[in-house]
């Protein structure tokens, strides 16, 4: 049956340039040579809510298990490079910092990357486009499954959404999680999509923390001996 909305899917993928060269996976043996943070990669994806790049998204839409290649052109991809997202910029504001700019550099001015690209004098030019804009790129997907099981749904949307599983039981049509150190808080804004991709009403149950309970039972028992 063809993927609709809210369909989860185990899916491995990898994004690669004109050249051939991966830039992005979720493969475990491409990610290590690459050195690419896979904690932050996701092998299953719930369709039409955000949890890949948007083209992806799409294109799957409609689609069966499978192998697929997506062609992308750079205003799909990473966009246009633009001529205003290069800045000049005063050596001064980084000598503040104890820093010395060399080309090739990368920093984070206000939660934006920017690339040195020319050190002269005072002057520091310095690069926000993204490093493919203006680049065709090819994403190969491998579709292994769709995924029935509620449990791992919810395991998927847990990684996607908290970036770490927790606890949880399903009874009936209620979803109970378990948290610890306030981490419910955060659990629970997140009641409204869970309801709306798994029907499932959330509840967030903050747990006790076996460590602290003893230490505090610890400290209450020197507090009485003394």
């Amino acid at each position: 049956m063809a993927f609709q909305k809210n369909d989860f899917l185990e899916l491995d993928y990898k994004g690669k340039t004109e050249d051939g060269k991966i830039f992005d996976t979720n493969i475990k043996e491409e990610a290590e040579k690459l050195e690419i943070d896979r904690v932050a990669s996701i092998s299953v994806i719930c369709l039409g809510q955000n949890m890949i790049m948007k083209p992806i998204d799409e294109f799957l839409l409609g689609k069966e298990p499978g192998k697929y290649t997506l062609n992308l052109e750079p205003e799909k991809a990473f966009g246009l490079r633009q001529p205003s997202l290069v800045k000049i910029m005063p050596m001064a504001i980084f000598q503040k910092q104890q820093v010395y700019p060399q080309p090739g550099m990368v920093f984070s001015f206000d939660n934006a990357l920017g690339k040195v690209s020319t050190v002269s004098g005072g002057r520091v030019i310095v690069d926000f486009n993204n490093p493919l804009a203006s680049k065709r790129i090819v994403y190969e997907l491998n579709v292994k499954r769709k995924i029935e099981s509620v449990e791992e749904k919810v395991k998927a949307l847990m990684q996607a959404f908290f970036q770490t599983q927790l606890p949880f039981k399903i009874e009936e049509k209620k979803l109970i999680i378990e948290s610890k150190n306030n981490f419910s808080k955060f659990v629970i804004i997140f009641k409204q999509k869970f309801k709306e991709i798994l029907d499932l009403d959330l509840e967030a149950v903050e747990v006790a923390d076996k460590k602290e309970d003893e230490l505090k039972s610890k400290e209450q028992n020197l507090t009485s001996s003394q």
